[in-house]
């Protein structure tokens, strides 16, 4: 079956490094994307956010699809805010280096969110960004793996220990009755790396993301997928993490970072292959050293992948509220997190989820971002 498929800083150990920190607008003099009868005010108070991506940007995602727009089409700069990317080694990793304080906000795994706070990291959820649950295990195509049974005894490879695909594999095989301590879990990271630990042998099946898959199905490899449980469904992925006390101390910087955010996003669902032109400007690491010709197809069926788990459909943009997570959504995340080991029980929404942002971040006009989109050329 084919698939395109706390507040400890000093005692982190992280290792964070400058991914990206630049501004402007690459479009010439972009038309104003507030709400429409909106009044002009003054400009809001300038502030800095440093965003935390929860991996090295080698993949077009998050970080092309709402970061690089944001800043390229100078929806940050229309918020007088100045936003910097930084990495982690995973969303544990990023929610932790959020609670110490080394970054504002972090996209990572709602299940690593509420790990933070059961630990007493302070950290809240300010929106929702990957709507569809992206994880999956594949084997190679004719394995005789066919179920979490199979995986009995075997080794799957994860992104890292610190990523989401750790407690995603743990918790599969919980639900599929096998204990995780029987399997072992070996980092494997993405791309190539990967593909070469399935292909070689050393390890039996990959924990991974919709989009990793595409990526490696485009290179050729065959895959199948194992069935994950119906009760996976609605469990919530990448969501916005911010820390607390920055939060508390001044709230509109989250909603301003969230609605430049969110209109990145909706540009980038028009239009993805504006999208990845940017994220090479921004992210130029993602073409590996080669030129963008012979990684453009590619890295922009990867983009979509990872689109088609965090946009609605293209009909549904005018309307679209970006960044709800129902409380059926909290309740199905949270049992699974109980399941994957993350956290001992359901944490208190108040003390996770604060959803008021909302309303303002999702006040702007979409019809002028998607003109932007339609107007922008390379």
């Amino acid at each position: 079956m084919k698939r395109l498929a706390s507040a400890a800083a000093a005692a982190l150990a992280l290792t964070l490094s400058l991914a990206a920190c630049t501004a402007g607008p690459a479009a010439p003099a972009p038309a104003p994307t507030t709400a429409p009868g909106a009044t002009t005010a003054a400009p809001p108070k300038a502030a800095e956010v440093t965003w935390v991506a929860p991996s090295a940007v080698f993949l077009p995602k998050e970080e092309v699809a709402a970061y690089a727009v944001a800043v390229e089409m100078g929806y940050y700069k229309e918020e007088n805010l100045t936003v910097k990317a930084i990495n982690a080694d995973g969303s544990v990793a990023a929610v932790q280096a959020v609670g110490a304080g080394s970054g504002s906000v972090t996209p990572s795994d709602l299940g690593a969110g509420l790990s933070g706070v059961a630990k007493g990291a302070p950290v809240k959820v300010i929106g929702g960004l990957v709507t569809t649950w992206p994880w999956s295990i594949a084997v190679p195509e004719g394995s005789p793996i066919t179920d979490a049974k199979g995986l009995a005894g075997k080794k799957i490879g994860v992104i890292s220990l610190a990523s989401g695909s750790a407690p995603f594999a743990r918790a599969f095989l919980q639900a599929g009755g096998v204990d995780p301590n029987q399997v072992q879990l070996l980092p494997v990271g993405l791309g190539s790396q990967a593909a070469t630990a399935l292909t070689s042998g050393a390890v039996d099946a990959l924990a991974l993301f919709n989009q990793a898959y595409s990526t490696l199905e485009s290179s050729g490899i065959e895959l199948s997928y194992l069935k994950n449980p119906a009760d996976f469904d609605g469990i919530r992925s990448l969501s916005f993490t911010a820390n607390a006390g920055q939060l508390d101390a001044d709230p509109s910087v989250f909603e301003r970072f969230l609605r430049a955010t969110y209109k990145g996003m909706t540009f980038s669902a028009k239009h993805p292959d504006k999208a990845l032109e940017m994220g090479y400007k921004v992210f130029p690491q993602i073409l590996g050293g080669k030129d963008k010709a012979s990684r453009f197809d590619a890295d922009l069926a990867s983009l979509k992948a990872w689109l088609a788990d965090a946009t609605p459909p293209e009909s549904e943009l005018l309307t679209y509220q970006w960044g709800d997570i129902p409380s059926g959504d909290w309740d199905v995340t949270q049992q699974y997190a109980i399941d994957a080991g993350q956290i001992p029980g359901k944490v208190d929404l108040a003390k996770i989820w604060y959803p008021s942002l909302l309303k303002g971040a999702n006040d702007f006009d979409r019809k002028a971002v998607l003109a932007q989109a339609d107007a922008y050329k390379p």
